[in-house]
């Protein structure tokens, strides 16, 4: 293989189930000057002899076997053994449209970008959506630093990002993503794509934003963590990327609007780790970010996605709320502490005081909100999250987070 363009570099752990389908999925691309790199992790499933089988059936795979060191670790190995001008990142757990690689290749050459995003489809309990950018064009290494960059981690709606944390929808060019990714800590094992992402696009000079949609990631029931037992080891591994960001982009960004943008990301995923109730290392409860609702208020939570499951699991520790109901327009089999999940056409106005969009996205947040009034629910009981700064400053620092985004209260976690 002399005229590799795109290295494909797929991290392998634990996935026997789903990676003959993201495999099959990338041979079958209409681009062909690639090479496929499987990076198994340590699997302890089938997952090697899986790959090591469709090696020895098509010379474009390489197969690397190392021990078990994180998501990082193996796209780090994945890089140093790559030889393409260009790299894509595919979760083995997922899988792409065929023409995947040519439109990716082509919007990048086209526009001379260092930096290609497309929308992509979110599958979930067998149903598929359609997930768009919201921005659209070519933008030069001015437009990067002026426009794009200020609003990349937070748009200015609480908390949507202007740019998507995820690797797997992007081409990067293997020279810039050589001086990123080996700088970011392997003790990075939460928020990884945005470690990468927003620290690569503030040394790209090019960028290209299509809404072409041509990645399928499949979110699993199995990979939604439904409970935090140690919420200090959370805030730690939060601050290793927070403080990680703000070195990365201190350069390139006002101190006053990376601080923000750091602080109300960081916030938004306090909230969704800790299912919004925030609790003190003596279990008292010291925050609550749904206005308006108070101790044993009825409440209806909408979404089973991981912000949905972490709420449940936390009211179940904390008994604040009374939850009548858990919808979703996906719902399917599951249950938390007594609540399963129902259709959205299963409440009635006169049953709870308030109900929770469990999302920290405006645009999710708005759309629901719309859809809830057309079944004819009261929006006056749709809560909103609290978003004011001077309360999540204050909640930050009794947390323990200092002006560097660090968690400092247990140093020896």
């Amino acid at each position: 293989m002399n005229n590799i363009k795109i290295s494909v570099i797929v991290p392998v752990f634990r996935i026997e189930k789903y990676l003959p389908t993201c495999v099959v999925s990338l041979l079958e691309q209409s681009f062909h000057d690639f090479e496929l790199i499987l990076v198994d992790d340590g699997s302890q499933d089938s997952s090697p002899q899986i790959c090591d089988d469709f090696a020895k059936k098509d010379s474009r795979i390489q197969v690397i076997h190392k021990e078990n060191g994180g998501l990082l670790s193996a796209r780090k190995e994945g890089l140093k053994n790559a030889s393409g001008k260009y790299i894509a990142f595919v979760d083995g757990d997922d899988w792409v449209d065929k023409y995947y690689l040519d439109t990716l290749f082509k919007l990048a050459e086209a526009n001379d970008a260092d930096l290609v995003e497309t929308g992509h489809f979110r599958e979930f309990d067998g149903k598929i959506e359609t997930i768009k950018p919201k921005l659209a064009g070519v933008y030069n290494a001015k437009d990067i630093a002026t426009e794009i960059m200020p609003k990349a981690i937070y748009n200015g709606d609480f908390c949507e990002h202007g740019i998507s944390t995820y690797v797997w929808n992007k081409l990067f060019k293997r020279e810039l993503l050589e001086l990123i990714l080996f700088d970011v800590p392997n003790d990075i094992v939460m928020g990884e794509d945005a470690a990468i992402t927003y620290s690569y696009l503030a040394i790209s000079k090019g960028l290209v934003i299509s809404k072409i949609p041509l990645y399928y990631y499949r979110q699993r029931f199995d990979s939604i963590v439904k409970s935090i037992e140690d919420p200090q080891t959370e805030f730690y591994r939060l601050g290793l990327l927070m403080s990680f960001l703000k070195t990365k982009l201190s350069h390139i960004l006002d101190s006053e609007i990376l601080n923000n943008q750091i602080k109300l990301y960081l916030y938004s995923q306090i909230l969704v780790r800790c299912g919004g109730i925030i609790l003190n290392d003596e279990g008292d409860i010291i925050f609550n970010p749904f206005v308006k609702a108070k101790r044993h208020s009825k409440i209806v939570v909408y979404s089973s996605g991981s912000f949905g499951q972490h709420i449940l699991s936390t009211n179940k520790k904390t008994d604040f709320f009374e939850i009548v109901k858990w919808i979703d327009l996906d719902f399917h089999k599951l249950n938390i502490n007594g609540n399963s999940v129902q259709p959205i056409s299963s409440i009635k106005n006169d049953e709870f005081d308030f109900l929770i969009i469990a999302t920290i996205n405006p645009s999710i947040y708005n759309a629901i909100k719309i859809e809830l009034g057309l079944m004819g629910i009261n929006n006056s009981k749709v809560l909103k999250i609290n978003t004011n700064e001077i309360d999540i400053d204050t909640l930050l620092a009794e947390i323990g987070f200092n002006k560097d985004f660090e968690f400092k209260k247990n140093a020896t976690i």
